[in-house]
């Protein structure tokens, strides 16, 4: 699991902020939005490895709908009005005193 910073906000992949669910979904909910995000991935894959050009667009607007349901995309979650950081280097935002303290990966 990459780690989540303490707001839960985001998780960090190579040093880069990436916008987490939203802990706020019911577990059914966000089981089943899981299943269909994997689902479009693999979709997107097949799609791809056959050359089906609209099918392989049709798959990713199904993973953007499913990123936006699990609010990884779209409207931030919260609402405290703090900006929304997904992409950045950690390092370069509120989180660096936070992520430097985080362990080396081995």
């Amino acid at each position: 699991m990459p780690p989540l910073t303490p707001d839960r906000r985001y998780i960090v992949v190579r040093g880069r902020l990436w916008r987490a669910a939203n802990p706020n979904l019911d577990e059914a909910c966000r089981t089943r939005l899981t299943a269909e995000l994997m689902a479009a991935r693999r979709t997107v894959r097949a799609a791809r490895a056959a050359g089906d050009k609209p099918a392989e667009d049709a798959a990713h607007g199904a993973v953007h709908r499913a990123k936006v349901a699990l609010g990884e995309r779209g409207p931030v979650w919260w609402t405290d009005g703090a900006p929304d950081l997904n992409r950045r280097m950690a390092r370069n935002t509120p989180y660096a005193e936070w992520f430097a303290a985080l362990p080396a990966d081995p």
